[in-house]
C-alpha cells in the first residue's frame, strides 16, 4: 500500500536516473558480484556504475548506443552483463532477492505449493511428448534469401523475474 513512509522510501530525488541503485539496493547485490580476477590488471571501472548502466538499459528498454555518456562505456556494461550471466552472478542475485522478498512477506524461503495448468495435464494424459508435435517438428524455411544476416549476433537478456 502506498503510505507516506513507503513513498519516501521509494522516492529517488537524489538519483541521476530513476534506475540508479539506492545505497540499500547496492548493499544487497554488491557483495554478490565477484571480485576482480587475480593476476590481471586492477579493476578501473566502478562496479556500482556498471550495475547502474545495466539497470538503465533494462528499465529504459533502449538500445545500447543510447546509454548516457556519464555511465561507463556501453561495451564495458555489456561485457559485465554477459560475464555475470555466464558465471551465474545474475542467478545468485535473483535468488538472494527472491528469498529476501519471501521472508519480508512472512513466507517460507521456498514455495511449498505449485499450480498446474489444466491444459498441461490434458496433453500429458494423451501421451506426453508425442502429442506435442510443434516441439518435435522442424520449422519450415523459405528457400529465398533472407534479408537478415545470420552472422550478426543477437543480444538476449535472460534475467529471471
Amino acid at each position: 500500500m502506498w503510505t507516506e513512509e513507503n513513498r519516501a522510501r521509494y522516492a529517488r530525488p537524489t538519483r541521476r536516473y530513476e534506475s540508479d541503485l539506492t545505497d540499500a539496493e547496492w548493499a544487497e547485490i554488491g557483495p554478490l558480484i565477484p571480485p576482480a580476477k587475480r593476476g590481471g590488471n586492477k579493476r578501473t571501472v566502478d562496479i556500482r556504475e556498471v550495475a547502474n548502466g545495466v539497470m538503465y538499459i533494462l528499465s529504459a528498454g533502449c538500445q545500447w548506443r543510447a546509454l548516457p555518456k556519464d555511465l561507463p562505456p556501453r561495451s564495458t556494461v555489456h561485457d559485465y552483463l554477459e560475464r555475470w550471466r555466464s558465471d551465474g552472478t545474475l542467478e545468485r542475485m535473483h535468488h538472494a532477492l527472491y528469498v529476501k522478498c519471501r521472508e519480508q512477506t512472512t513466507r517460507d524461503a521456498s514455495p511449498t505449493a505449485a499450480v498446474i495448468d489444466a491444459q498441461s495435464v490434458k496433453s500429458a494424459e494423451k501421451g506426453g511428448p508425442r502429442s506435442i508435435r510443434t516441439g518435435m517438428t522442424r520449422a519450415r524455411r523459405s528457400r529465398a534469401r533472407s534479408v537478415m544476416s545470420w552472422s550478426i549476433p543477437r543480444a538476449c537478456f535472460c534475467i529471471a523475474s
